[in-house]
């Protein structure tokens, strides 16, 4: 038995990159469902600055993961080479199935609770894309996709939430200071 070399970051994220594009699924669009959610917090938000973070986001290698596997068990669902009853399961969406929803989930907790809330908000509204994907189009089979680009979103969401307190608290400390050198002086 030979030794297995580890597959390379690179090849990772580019395959999960592909499946995302190859299900229709853009950084543009996710980056809308980060922008409408972020919007209501910072009224200075861009949307480059959305695009950025879901970007950043696809480069955890957790998120990958979980994006190699969710879309590959759609995908064998679709082409009817999933076991019964896991086939049924995954092709009808069953409603208890939380399965789809854990794989997304797991990906959620290295952004903290907000990610978490988050998600669990866009699995129930089913936003832009996300609806997009959970509405059943015949021949394709989201069952896992619609929960992935939940968690890359709210992870996305997340992070930018986090950057803007960092932001705000480095300028209110700048404020501080230009106070106190300005007491100083003055």
């Amino acid at each position: 038995m030979s030794k297995r070399e580890p597959v390379h970051c690179h090849v990772v994220e580019k395959a999960a990159r592909d499946l995302l594009k190859e299900r229709g699924v853009t950084l543009n669009a996710v980056a809308q469902i980060v922008f409408d959610m972020q919007l209501p917090y910072n009224k200075d938000l861009k949307m480059e600055e959305c695009i950025d973070s879901v970007d950043k986001v696809l480069e955890k290698r957790e998120i990958q993961h979980a994006i190699l596997v969710g879309i590959e068990l759609d995908k064998l669902a679709e082409k009817k080479q999933l076991s019964e009853p896991l086939q049924s399961i995954v092709e009808m969406d069953e409603g208890l199935f939380g399965v789809d929803e854990t794989i997304a989930l797991g990906s959620v907790f290295g952004y903290g609770s907000i990610a978490v809330t988050t998600f669990g908000y866009l699995d129930k509204q089913k936003i832009g894309i996300i609806k997009d994907l959970d509405t059943k189009q015949e021949g394709s089979i989201n069952t896992f996709l619609d929960d992935l680009v939940c968690s890359i979103a709210a992870n996305a969401a997340s992070r930018l939430a986090h950057r803007l307190r960092d932001k705000q608290e480095r300028l209110r400390e700048e404020e501080i200071q230009r106070r106190d050198h300005e007491e100083r002086i003055g």
